[in-house]
Formats: structure tokens, C-alpha cells, sequence
């Protein structure tokens, strides 16, 4: 994992530029699929420990279990199943419709250090120290420029290299928006007094703290104070962390022995496509947002498993190159939708004067109305957001499917594990009471499509009674489904999507 760049000319499949979570998941995606892919990070190989990412949501956590990850980041991290907002509003995600009811507490470097492993150990080429300066693109391909002078080339590639970005700046996009908060306080200290909670957070007047443990004794603070606009490079000293937080919070929590403090803005920007050509842009570098709600890194992991399995399917010639396009069509909503929650989950947790009203009347109405607050629990959550379908298609098409129970005694997740797609049909009729004995078994199954299709498709039954079948994408959304339909019409959709 400690390469170096490669010759000038040097060819692979796909090329991912950086090698946080959604770079980390898209590649080695990619090297499960057995798709040559190289990965470029411009900084030297370490999992850094200045991550602003602490939760995991129930959908990211969906996405890791159908990659045999879940369980192991389980293991390490804390499960908080109430989340907090702000002024009293909280959700209680013991309702979720997922097998992961919680938000699960644990630093970004753990969800990094898994995902590395699982990409190395897939064949991901990783290439350290290799700083793109620029690409250039043909109807053949994309070529990459790293600093040195060395070049690469590729089919496709995907900037997943953060905020700012070098393939967004290569490609020529614009990234609109706007700084929503700035000057904002980051320190991990060590506490005297240990929180109550596992995340603890409150805004009050012109401050706001937020509190996350590391899982090492040490906790990241966070926090941000009206009155003090000043430049991100100017320093921070632990008085001002302590001062900020006792605003917000009541108390500092006896904080001691910062071994790292920072300031930066946190902004509010969408790419307007998120590709050009052959290039892609995913996570940070297609858009930033507040971090009210945990939802940067889980739309991030999403976009890389929306994006993973469609360039496996059209370099292994299974799928047209168009399915790309459906890459733009769903997840620029998904982003443009989490930078207007974020930030009015902070424009609300930051109210003052008039909004004081506004945002108690929320908050009762909220309480109140059981369906607004499921749907803000699946949007935070992730669970809720559907992709669009054709005209005429059957309401589940673009839909999340959750973990369903199959009629083997597995689950929907497991059966998706190998980026396959997974035919979930109604059970095969037990055998007539009158079948003669000399027939052993149930009946046979009235379509079974595994063999054509290898390891690209499994073949599932419902546990229940359920008469709908339902082809499952490899990200875990519903392709197509109908009710009560013959062989042919199973065909012809497995033809159309999973080629």
C-alpha cells in the first residue's frame, strides 16, 4: 500500500483519486468485481485521526453489512439509539425498519481502516505520495497527470479527493455555495468528567459544543460561537475551546491535554454534475455540507456503492455505458436534499429573536405528527431516499429494500454480498397431498436463473407468503418488480438489467 507512481503511460481500468471512506468503498468495489483499479492519495499512507466523521447511520450501515463489514464495525463502535437535535427534538430510532435501529458512534479512522484492508486484500493498486495535477480525456479514455511528471491512464475515473478537490478543478467544474458556518472550533482533549451521554450536543444563545468520544479517552470537541468570526488560520487555544463549550454545554468537563485543536468554515456546495465524460466526482468533492445530522461520510459511502457496481457492469460488457448516466439522475438529489436538511437542522439549532418561535413550533408539531417525524428519521438515516423509475413501472421500482427474510433462513443482505443482484420470488408450492410417493421433494421451482447468470445473480424465495417478485440491485434498491408473473416476463427483466 506503499507504492509509488508508475510509469508514464501506465494503463488500468478505473482510477480513484483519494482514499477516504467513499474512495476507499468505490475501489475496492471495483478490485472485488475484478476490475483493475488503482488508487491515487496525495498524502503519505497513514490513517489520520483528523477526521470530523463520528456516526455511521442505519443505510451506510446496510450498504457495509451486504460487504461483510457491519458486523466487525459493530464490534468497535458504540450504538446510540436516540439521537438528539436540537431543543429538546429527538429521534427515537428504535422503529427503524432495518436491523440496525441505532446510529453507531465511532470515529472515521475505524470505518477507514476497515475499508483499506478489504480494498488491499480485493487488489487495489494504492499509490501514495502521487498528487494529481491534472487529466485529459478522449472517447477512448482519461489520462492522469501526477506531480513528477508520470501519467496514467484509464477507462474511467472518480474523484473522491475531498472538498477541494483536483479532478473537480482538472474537469473544470464549478462548485457553488456558500460558507454557512464559519470559524468553527475543533480540539480532542482529554476529560475530567465524563459525559452522560455517548454524543452530547446543545446550542444555546450564540453557542454551540458538540462532544464525541474517540473510543482511545480522548473526546473531539466542536464547537462555534456567533461573535467570533475570524480567519481559519488564525489559533486556537484551548481557553477559547473551553469557554465556548461552557456556554453551550453548562460546563467544560474539566477538558485537559488537547493533542490537536484546529478552526475551519464548514460550506454549503453542489457540483451541478457530477460527471464529465469519463470522469466522476463522489463524495466531498460533489458536495459539502454542515455537519448537523452525521450525514457527510454516510452519502459519501452511498454514492460510491451507487456508482461501484454500474462501471464493474459496463467494463465486464454487461450493461450499456447509458446506466452511468443513472448515476447523475440519483444521487445529485440525494446531496442537493442532505445540504438543505443539514443546514436547516443548524439554522434551526442556532435560531435566535423571531426563529425562536418558528423552530418551538416545530418542535410541537413535530412531537405531535408521527409521520413528519418518520420521515426526518429516514432522511437523516438514509433509509428513506428512493430512486426515480420509469413511467408505468411497480410502485417498489427505485425503492430500498430492507433486510428481508428468505425462505433458506438467510437474510437479503447476505445474499447481496459479492455485488451480485438477488431474484427474490415467491416460494415454490409444496407438493400435492396426492403426488405419488415415488416423487421425492417439493415441487420444482418455477424459474431459476442462477446458472445462466453465475455468480452475477442469486436466486431467492420470500420466508412469507408474499407473491411479488422483486429483483434487487447490488446497492440494495429495487431494478424491477411485478406480481404474479410468468417466466417471461422474469427474463426479459433480468436481460434488461442485469445483462
Amino acid at each position: 500500500m506503499n507504492g509509488t507512481p508508475g510509469t508514464a503511460g501506465e494503463t488500468t481500468r478505473v482510477i480513484v483519486v483519494g482514499s477516504g471512506p467513499t474512495g476507499l468503498l468505490l475501489a475496492g468495489d471495483l478490485a472485488a468485481a475484478g476490475i483493475p483499479v488503482t488508487l491515487l492519495e496525495k498524502r503519505p499512507h497513514k490513517i489520520s485521526n483528523l477526521s470530523r466523521a463520528f456516526a455511521l447511520h442505519a443505510r451506510a450501515l446496510e450498504q457495509l453489512d451486504s460487504r461483510s463489514l457491519a458486523d466487525e464495525l459493530e464490534a468497535v463502535g458504540e450504538p446510540l439509539a436516540r439521537l438528539d437535535l436540537f431543543g429538546g427534538l429527538t429521534l427515537d430510532l428504535g422503529d427503524l425498519p432495518s436491523r440496525f435501529r441505532h446510529v453507531l458512534v465511532l470515529p472515521q479512522y475505524e470505518v477507514e481502516k476497515v475499508l483499506e484492508r478489504r480494498a488491499a486484500e480485493a487488489g487495489v493498486d494504492f499509490r501514495n505520495e502521487c498528487e494529481v495535477t491534472g487529466l485529459t480525456q478522449d472517447a477512448a479514455g482519461v489520462t492522469v497527470h501526477v506531480r513528477g511528471g508520470e501519467s496514467l491512464r484509464a477507462a474511467y475515473v472518480v474523484g473522491a479527493d475531498g472538498m477541494h478537490s483536483a479532478v473537480r478543478e482538472a474537469v473544470g467544474l464549478p462548485f457553488p455555495g456558500r460558507s454557512a458556518i464559519r470559524s468553527v472550533v475543533l480540539a480532542d482533549v482529554l476529560l475530567a468528567e465524563k459525559p452522560a451521554t455517548l454524543l452530547t450536543a446543545a446550542a444555546v444563545g450564540d453557542a454551540f459544543a458538540f462532544l464525541a468520544p474517540f473510543g482511545d479517552g480522548y473526546y473531539r470537541v466542536i464547537c462555534w460561537h456567533r461573535g467570533r468570526d475570524v480567519p481559519d488560520h488564525e489559533p486556537v487555544g484551548l481557553d477559547e475551546v473551553r469557554e465556548i463549550t461552557r456556554l453551550a454545554l453548562g460546563r467544560d468537563y474539566g477538558m485537559h491535554d488537547a493533542r490537536w485543536m484546529s478552526r475551519f468554515h464548514s460550506d454549503e456546495r453542489q457540483v451541478p454534475s457530477y460527471r464529465v465524460g469519463r470522469v466522476f466526482l463522489a463524495g466531498d468533492a460533489a458536495h459539502v455540507h454542515t455537519p448537523a445530522g452525521g450525514q457527510g461520510m454516510n452519502t459519501g459511502l452511498q454514492d460510491a456503492a451507487n456508482l461501484s457496481w454500474k462501471l464493474a457492469a459496463v467494463l465486464q460488457g454487461h450493461a450499456d455505458p447509458g446506466l452511468l448516466d443513472t448515476y447523475q439522475s440519483e444521487r445529485h438529489p440525494v446531496g442537493r436534499s442532505v445540504l438543505r436538511s443539514s443546514g436547516a437542522l443548524v439554522r434551526l439549532a442556532m435560531a435566535k429573536g423571531p426563529m425562536l418561535a418558528v423552530r418551538a413550533g416545530l418542535i410541537r408539531a413535530f412531537g405531535l405528527a408521527g409521520p413528519v417525524r418518520r420521515r426526518v428519521m429516514a432522511q437523516i438515516t438514509g433509509i428513506g431516499y428512493r430512486y426515480p423509475a420509469p413511467r408505468g413501472a411497480h410502485p417498489l421500482t427505485g425503492t430500498r429494500v430492507p433486510d428481508l427474510a428468505l425462505a433458506d433462513g438467510g437474510r437479503l443482505y447476505e445474499a447481496l454480498r459479492g455485488g451480485r443482484f438477488v431474484l427474490v420470488t415467491p416460494a415454490p408450492a409444496p407438493a400435492p397431498a396426492q403426488a405419488p410417493v415415488s416423487v421425492p421433494g417439493p415441487a420444482p421451482d418455477p424459474y431459476d436463473a442462477g446458472r445462466r447468470y453465475g455468480d452475477r445473480l442469486a436466486v431467492a424465495h420470500w420466508r412469507s407468503g408474499r407473491r411479488t417478485t422483486v429483483l434487487v440491485r447490488p446497492d440494495g434498491y429495487v431494478a424491477w418488480a411485478g406480481e404474479d408473473v410468468r417466466a417471461a416476463d422474469i427474463e426479459e427483466a433480468l436481460a434488461t438489467h442485469v445483462g
